[in-house]
């Protein structure tokens, strides 16, 4: 798929993320990230689409990543972005 014609699908649950990936043949790249995007998750994005047959993002931040003197709700989400 070239990104011209590549189908965007957001999904917020496990069970839409189940199905997403399940209509998904050949190979497929992840890209992780945890929400603060920014241009190099854009490369990791463009790299994954020249290799694979499809690609993958996550888009989760963590509560567990955070110690406890450190903010998770003032972590930048910008998937709007």
């Amino acid at each position: 798929m070239t990104p011209a014609t590549a189908q965007l699908t957001v999904c917020t649950t496990r069970a839409e993320l189940a199905q997403a990936r399940a209509r998904m043949t050949g190979r497929v790249g992840v890209v992780m990230t945890m929400g603060a995007l920014h241009e190099g998750h854009a490369a990791l994005l463009r790299a994954a689409s020249q290799q694979t047959d499809h690609v993958l993002a996550t888009i989760f931040v963590n509560p567990l990543q955070f110690g406890p003197n450190e903010d998770f709700q003032r972590y930048p989400r910008t998937l709007e972005d």
